[in-house]
């Protein structure tokens, strides 16, 4: 008797487990073929979410041309031609007076891939030259892709010289002197340079950009806003200071004030970005007094933001506005201190006192109309990228003189009815 009940146990229990063993391959073979959920994130109509676009035609709506898909990581094979009409280049000039203007782009970056392809899309024009500056700590892959996407373009090159970049360090001032020697090398006769980091994106198109810098205030004229060495900065250049290991910047413990600069030379303080002219670039790289000062800002805090404003206070140089101050919209920019004055608020999120922008900043971002906005990431705000791009892209498109190719686009126009838009681009038509 107790081996019969032995014997059922056994069997009963066998029997669960069978079940269990069946019941898991049906549900697995189930989920298997169940169709994959939709992203439904930021998937909000763009008319609702973008109110900086200009309004559709009635009974339309405004849908993103554009689609992720991987897109934004080019491999060593990519087809070039496809590359170019799939990411939306503007693969001609859009205009007679752009193309007689060509500009020079200097870009330093070290991550967000897509936020670097968005903003090298938003810039690019045929008649222009691109020198690009990879911070060499950045992962190889990063550098593979960056690498890939401008071998795809003539006048897009990276750096020979590449600097593990520390921030506020030196290297971050000889990333754009290596630049600068590359440039002048290029057989693109340009005829300014402007500066930007990865975290830019532009306001103002290119033909602005040529029309503002070739107005009655800036041509011939450097473009660096600052004044001279306010007292409470002094220390930037009084001490010396080391880069540790390119992480950041610190003061040398022990040893004597720095020197006075060389020649004489009075030291400013202002932005570490600029619009400069060609001779301008050409007397820095050649001047003794300009490379001397360079020289001595090697162990100085965040040398850019002294260098560039300093040398174009001297009567020498060519270009210099020995006068200026704070003149020049280079950068649309909220600082923490600046709240309440300059400003009503971050409505993203403050990262060392500089706003990161939200979808919300984008008005006033507009409104300053200055040649750029700092800054952006995709990774924290993507639909702030998302909504300005947009916009960017139909102003440029709408002041072209030329003929305007189908693949320039990002946006289209599809009726209400059949819309399903969405204001990142994961989906496309």
């Amino acid at each position: 008797m107790v081996q019969l009940e032995n014997t059922k146990c056994s069997f009963l229990f066998c029997l669960g487990l069978c079940i269990l063993i069946c019941s898991a391959i049906y549900l697995k073979a189930n989920i298997s073929n169940a169709p994959l959920p939709t992203n439904t994130s930021q998937s909000l109509p763009a008319s609702k979410t973008c109110d900086i676009l200009p309004l559709a035609t009635p009974g339309f709506k405004w849908q993103r041309k554009d689609c992720k898909k991987n897109r934004y990581e080019p491999k060593p094979d990519s087809n070039c031609t496809l590359l170019q009409s799939e990411l939306h280049f503007i693969t001609a000039p859009l205009s007679k007076e752009e193309e007689d203007f060509p500009l020079a782009f200097i870009i330093t970056i070290h991550k967000e891939l897509e936020t670097f392809v968005r903003l090298l899309r938003a810039i690019y024009a045929p008649q222009n030259v691109y020198c690009i500056h990879i911070d060499d700590k950045a992962p190889e892959e990063y550098k593979t892709s960056v690498r890939s996407l401008s071998g795809c373009f003539s006048n897009v090159f990276l750096a020979s010289v590449s600097e593990k970049v520390t921030y506020a360090g030196f290297s971050r001032l000889q990333a754009d002197i290596n630049c600068m020697k590359d440039l002048v090398k290029s057989p693109v006769k340009w005829r300014r340079v402007i500066n930007l980091c990865g975290q830019d994106f532009p306001i103002q198109s290119n033909l602005e950009l040529v029309r503002y810098m070739q107005g009655s205030e800036w041509k011939d004229r450097n473009m660096t806003p600052g004044v001279k060495q306010p007292p409470h900065m002094k220390h930037r250049t009084e001490f010396p200071y080391v880069e540790g290991k390119g992480i950041h910047v610190a003061q040398r413990a022990k040893g004597p004030k720095k020197g006075p600069p060389p020649h004489n030379i009075t030291i400013y303080f202002g932005t570490a970005y600029y619009s400069l002219t060609r001779p301008f670039v050409e007397f820095v790289l050649s001047d003794p007094a300009a490379k001397d000062l360079l020289e001595w800002s090697r162990d100085t805090f965040s040398p850019d933001e002294h260098y560039w404003v300093t040398l174009n206070h001297m009567k020498e140089a060519p270009g210099s506005h020995v006068d200026g101050e704070w003149e020049g919209k280079i950068r649309a920019i909220k600082w923490r201190d600046q709240e309440g004055s300059a400003h009503q608020g971050c409505k993203g999120q403050y990262i060392r006192d500089i706003c990161i922008f939200g979808i919300g900043d984008l008005p006033w971002i507009i409104e300053s109309d200055c040649m750029f906005a700092n800054k952006f990431e995709i990774a924290s705000f993507p639909e702030a990228v998302d909504c300005l791009e947009l916009w960017h892209r139909h102003k440029v498109l709408q002041q072209a003189s030329v003929p305007i190719q189908p693949s320039w686009h990002l946006t289209a126009e599809v009726e209400v009815s059949n819309s399903t838009l969405t204001l990142t681009p994961e989906d496309c038509v």
